[in-house]
Parts: structure tokens; sequence; C-alpha cells
């Protein structure tokens, strides 16, 4: 994979960065800017050298339409903050703004490209009708850097057929993130612990194939793990449950068995009666759930559990809360697996946060990002990358 130094002396050049600025956003207010925060030291070795930093990103689901709540104006404030300058936002991704604010630049300048998937061409499909799109960017800079690793497993306009047109390679981030998820895969120090939560199985099912024949240990919390406690036969009451995964589980229950892999589940459930904040709870044992409740978190004894096993390894991968985090009363599970990878942190492990909504949680309970390993900015690009999938974003940089 082609670095930052593979592109040369960068002063004056114009250099497209796709970043990964996707925050959540309570109206235009910013609740974690972990991602914008992560851009920095990319953005700031361009500027250092001169270039003129030209950032791209996409913020929620506009389907290739202009959604005014979904303009990226909120992260070109903060962004500005960070930087202690004026980022200007275009109006577009290409095009008359774009051109006159690009054209504008001094050296070490910034400018923010408006959302680009207000472009219905930037997860087009149709090859051609992408590059056609990639191009008119392209036009705009000299050489292209890819840093949004929160994207690199789609190929689509801005991080994929960009590279297609200009001289390219991966940013700090990327580079990063390559580094953290192949040390923690490729040869890791053991034992090597994953952590999985989250609410479907079916969605960690290529990681949970894929990792069973490299982990020493799986532990198994959030709503997935209901289809992993029917599998053995117990009563899940109303809880989540993927029925027609059922007998995949109990595949990979059979399989880790026979590789040596210690399966690790609750021993007991924080079970309530309606997906509330509020709802009435009790702690119940794993295989005595009641038939009318639903479980939303590991109880007490699973928290202890799952914590001694985290710190009892070497290497640690967790990717998924362990019950409902944003409630209060249901965020002691996902408390206990964040401490684990902290204390495991401390002791000497290497400790990997899988981005997504374990990123957010841990910030959300107000853990430190320091006290871990590494935190990825890519939910769903961490899990492919886990899965052992070849990633366009990364597979165009080579």
């Amino acid at each position: 994979m082609k670095t930052l130094k593979s592109l040369g002396d960068l002063k004056g050049k114009r250099v497209l960065v796709r970043a990964d600025f996707n925050v959540p956003l309570d109206g235009t207010t910013i609740k974690d800017d972990g991602r914008i925060k992560a851009a920095l030291p990319t953005i700031k070795e361009l500027r250092g050298q001169g270039a003129k930093v030209i950032l791209m990103a996409h913020l929620g689901r506009p389907k290739g339409k202009v959604v005014p709540e979904l303009s990226l104006a909120p992260v070109a404030d903060r962004l500005g903050e960070l930087l202690g300058v004026s980022v200007p936002l275009a109006d577009d991704t290409y095009g008359p703004d774009a051109e006159a604010k690009v054209d504008a630049m001094q050296d070490g300048d910034v400018v923010l490209l408006q959302n680009v998937r207000f472009n219905p061409e930037e997860t087009s499909k149709d090859e051609a009708e992408r590059d056609a799109y990639a191009e008119k960017i392209a036009k705009l800079g000299d050489a292209f850097v890819s840093d949004g690793f929160g994207v690199v497993h789609r190929a689509q306009g801005s991080n994929y057929s960009v590279a297609k047109f200009l001289p390219s390679a991966a940013g700090l981030l990327v580079e990063k993130e390559v580094k953290a998820l192949s040390k923690a895969t490729e040869n890791p120090e053991r034992p090597f612990t994953v952590v999985l939560g989250g609410s479907k199985v079916s969605d960690k099912l290529g990681v949970i194939e894929n990792l069973l024949s490299k982990a020493d240990r799986l532990v198994i919390g959030g709503g997935m793990v209901f289809t992993f406690l029917k599998a053995k036969g117990y009563e899940v009451g109303s809880s989540l449950l993927e029925d027609d995964q059922v007998d995949t589980v109990k595949g990979y229950i059979q399989t880790a068995q026979e590789k040596g892999v210690e399966l690790v589940l609750p021993t007991d459930i924080v079970v309530a009666d309606e997906f509330k904040a509020d709802s009435p709870h009790e702690v119940v044992a794993a295989d005595a759930m009641p038939a009318g409740r639903m479980g939303l978190d590991i109880g007490p004894d699973s928290q202890k559990l799952f914590h001694d096993k985290i710190v009892d390894s070497k290497t640690v991968v967790w990717n998924g809360p362990m019950g409902v985090f944003e409630f209060p009363a249901f965020a002691e599970g996902t408390r206990a697996v964040a401490q684990g990878l902290v204390d495991a942190t401390k002791a000497g492990a290497f400790t990997i946060v899988g981005g997504g909504d374990s990123a957010s949680a841990v910030r959300n309970l107000g853990f430190p990002d320091d006290g871990f390993s590494h935190i990825s900015t890519g939910g769903g690009a961490s899990l492919e990358f886990l899965e052992g999938k070849e990633l366009p974003g990364l597979k165009v940089l080579e």
C-alpha cells in the first residue's frame, strides 16, 4: 500500500483527501467528534508540507439528493476550531463554487467540499458513471490521499474511483488502522481474545468464521448472544433473536469445541419488560430467562467473567456493545468490557476497539481514547478487515 512518502514533495500541490466525517449529529451539534480528530494528523502533515488540502467526506444517507440537514457545515466549523484556521465549505463537491474556492487557496489552506453523497454518482453501481463523476472531482487536485478508513470497504466515487485519475496514497489514519488490525489478526500475541456484541449474529458471521481459526477465546454478548443461547436450547423470551441463524451458530459452537477455542457466553442476563430506558428489570440466570421478558444487558456475574477473561489476554479485539448502553440501566455490561480493555492495556496487552457503536460507547461512558491501544474509526470496514475480505479502497492504493 502506497503511503504519503510515495507522493514526494507536495509543496504548492492541491491534495484531495477523502476523510471520514460521518459524525453523529443532534440538529447541527456534533455529538462525537472522534472521526474529525482522527483526520487531524494527515491534515496537519499535508499543511506542514505546504500543500493545499481539499477535503471530501459524506454525512448520513442523503441518497443522492441535497438534504440541507446533512450539510457538512458543522464539520467545517469544528474542523476550523481544532485546526485554529478558517475552513471554507464549498456549496458543491465539484462545480463552480468548489472550483472558485480551490482556485483561491494559498499553500497550507484547507477547504471542505460539500457532502459527496449529495451526488447520486458517488454510490452508483455503474462503474462508468462513477468514473466520469470521479474524473470531475480529480480535476480539482494534483494528488489523492485516502484517509477515510470507515469507507474503504466500499468502491465509491470519492474513495476508489478518484484514485484512478491521480497519484494516490494512504493517509496516516488509514496506514495506522491497517497496521493495528493486521497486528491483531496476522500474528497476535497470545492469548488472543475476540469480544463480539451488537444486535445481530448475521452482521458478524464472517468475523466469527475467520477468527475461529485464529483466536484463543471468543466472548459473546449483546443482542447476538440470544441466538447463541437459543442454540444451546435455552429460553430467550422476547429478546432479539435470529431464528434463521440458530443452526449456523450450533455449527460455530461445535467448531469452537473441536478447535479448542474457548467460547465464553454470559451466565446471567438483565431482563426487562420492554425496550425502554425506565423499564422494570431484574437479573436472571442465562439458562432461566422468563418467557415474556427481553434481555437488554449481561448481568453482574457475566460482567466480572468477561472483564477477567479480557484482562487475561495479550491481544484483544472488541466489536459491538454488550447491551443497550444508551440506557444507563443497561450500560454496565459494556462498561465492564471497556474497563477490561483499559486494564488489559495497562498490563501491556494490545487492545482494539473496533469502531462503530463500540467507539461511541467508550466515549459516551467517559473512557479516554488513550486508555486503549487503538480505537478504529471504521465499523463496517473493521469488520470486513477482520473477516479477511479484500477492501477495494485499500486495494486501489497498492
